[in-house]
């Protein structure tokens, strides 16, 4: 990106070569977190001794069936494709003079909250925009307590006042990437709003603060950095934060976990279970650092025993931002479920970060645009 004017870069110049590059980028974050994700969901919690009985030495190679199908993704992408709809909306309520992103955001997640408890899409709630009709999105994919308790009413959990104080589970960090796709936005306010609206779910420091991480880890890889750049700029910010004792200590432990040896499924599993918000952003991150591809990669976090698809999204979104969507494996993509929406809402997001002044504005806004992302 060649510039960016004051803190959200929302007049960001950019070239077309730039805009390839980071539309490729979103797109991977995203593809790349989702495939992650359904590989790990077949196998979710199953001892490594089950998957290497079940599927080989290896451990699985490629996906299995988990509800009903194989490529099925879990809550772990419901949210994050919710998040990066909650952004959206963001940029385009600002014309209005309204610019609250958590607000924004949180209220995408009550979006997301009511495909876990209705039917099918309310034809009749035209504000809530074009992602929350996908009917494939009503089906409850094992979401975790917290995320649905700190959605369960409109009360929007805050710093001072979060959803959920005691929980660091890792249903914060696993859906917290797309913060850091906003490359024109200075990293400690991807990181704040990242923690912002974690503490909306997760309120303990380690559940909220692995989220920050993880988004300007992100942040730094989509603006083209390397990963070990990167995790030392989000271990940079960490240390001004209170309780961010967990999280430094887990990503340290992902660092000296590379330099031991050969990358196995038994060092993975000394970094933890990936459970909890730092255990999953560890084990992530730990096996993006040593992928020698990203099929290795992914495979690598997610043969373990356990929160298989939250450490292969987190992975998968690292290396999906990091290489872009071509080096995403063909023959998982195609079997991916949800693959059509997932890239119609990266490619928004690529527009809307690169061209929304020329979708809306104070003097007149394309009304395709607005009635996929309501202002109301």
């Amino acid at each position: 990106m060649n510039a960016a004017a004051g803190g959200t870069g929302t007049t960001a110049i950019w070239g077309r070569t730039e805009q390839q590059d980071f539309r490729s980028r979103v797109r991977g974050c995203l593809l790349g977190g989702a495939i992650g994700d359904a590989l790990g969901a077949g196998i979710e919690s199953d001892s490594l001794d089950a998957i290497r009985e079940a599927h080989g030495p290896e451990g699985i190679t490629d996906f299995v069936p988990a509800f009903g199908r194989r490529g099925a993704v879990t809550d772990d992408t419901q949210l994050t494709l919710f998040t990066v709809d909650g952004l959206i909306r963001a940029q385009v309520r600002r014309d209005t003079g309204a610019w609250h992103p958590p607000t924004d955001v949180h209220r995408a997640y009550l979006r997301w909250a009511a495909t876990q408890r209705d039917w099918g899409p309310d034809e009749r709630k035209e504000d809530d925009g074009w992602l929350a009709r996908e009917e494939w999105l009503y089906s409850r994919r094992a979401p975790g307590r917290a995320c649905l308790t700190g959605l369960g009413d409109d009360t929007m959990g805050t710093l001072d006042k979060p959803k959920n104080p005691d929980s660091k589970g890792c249903g914060a960090v696993m859906r917290s990437a797309p913060f850091g796709l906003l490359v024109g936005w200075e990293p400690q306010l991807v990181f704040q709003l990242a923690v912002e609206c974690a503490a909306q779910t997760h309120g303990h420091p380690t559940g909220y603060l692995a989220a920050g991480a993880f988004a300007v880890i992100s942040h730094a890889l989509a603006r083209g950095d390397d990963l070990d750049s990167a995790v030392q700029k989000a271990l940079a910010h960490l240390a001004t934060r209170p309780g961010h004792e967990e999280t430094t200590e887990a990503l340290k432990r992902a660092l000296g976990a590379v330099r031991q040896g050969m990358p196995t499924p038994e060092r993975v599993e000394s970094l933890g279970a990936g459970r909890t918000a730092e255990e999953a952003l560890s084990i992530g991150v730990y096996c993006a650092l040593v992928a020698e591809d990203v099929r290795h990669g992914l495979l690598l976090a997610v043969n373990h025993g356990g929160d298989s698809d939250s450490t292969g999204a987190v992975c998968g979104n690292l290396l999906g931002t990091l290489h872009g969507e071509t080096a995403l494996p063909p023959v998982w993509l195609v079997e991916l479920e949800g693959r059509d929406t997932i890239l119609q809402l990266a490619d928004d997001f690529a527009l809307e970060m690169t061209q929304g002044p020329a979708l809306h504005g104070p003097a007149g806004s394309a009304p395709g645009w607005l009635a996929r992302y309501p202002r109301a």
